[in-house]
């Protein structure tokens, strides 16, 4: 659910509200109820959600609610944390998670489904996030990596463009981070 979320903030700071919405809506939506089980017992608020759905709903700019959206992302963070986890194994499965949506959402060279392309992002930052978890040794090239993997996207948000990365580039880079994930 994570990769959903940051996918909206990101767009609905980036002026790009109506395509952020339905990610962001995934932690309260009905829709969504089965991805939400567990999530009470690891802290999940869903009154900051709540404020930021309102704020969709009603054609608020981001900067009007920054103190919600920084409150959901640290609900997010501290949800993550409780979880627990290894950290190279998540970031693994958020590789496999990134390069399957973005298949998805890129073919023949454009954005065919643009929830899928803004998805794939999501789950590649969460990785990003989650890397400094791993060992100090491994970290940093990992980390290099995500972050080029991320760049494959317009810088800050998954923005749909019409000239996105080829589902090949995210493959390989995804590859890249596994590979460093192994000698972790």
């Amino acid at each position: 659910m994570a990769g959903h979320v940051e996918a909206g903030i990101a767009l609905y700071r980036a002026g790009e509200g109506e395509s952020g919405a339905p990610h962001l809506l995934h932690p309260v939506s009905e829709a969504y109820a089965e991805e939400r089980e567990g999530l009470d017992a690891i802290g999940f608020d869903p009154a900051p959600f709540q404020a930021v759905s309102q704020a969709l709903e009603n054609g608020r700019p981001a900067a009007e609610i920054e103190p919600q959206l920084k409150a959901v992302e640290a609900n997010l963070a501290m949800m993550r944390e409780k979880a627990g986890g290894k950290p190279d194994e998540l970031i693994a499965y958020l590789m496999k998670l990134t390069v399957e949506e973005y298949g998805i959402g890129v073919t023949d060279g454009a954005v065919s489904d643009p929830g899928e392309y803004q998805d794939a992002w999501g789950f590649a930052v969460v990785a990003r996030q989650i890397a400094p978890q791993l060992p100090a040794g491994d970290s940093e090239a990992v980390i290099e990596q995500l972050d080029a993997l991320i760049s494959l996207w317009p810088e800050n948000a998954p923005i749909v463009t019409g000239n996105p990365a080829s589902p090949e580039s995210v493959i390989r880079q995804a590859a890249r981070v596994n590979e460093l994930l192994l000698g972790a």
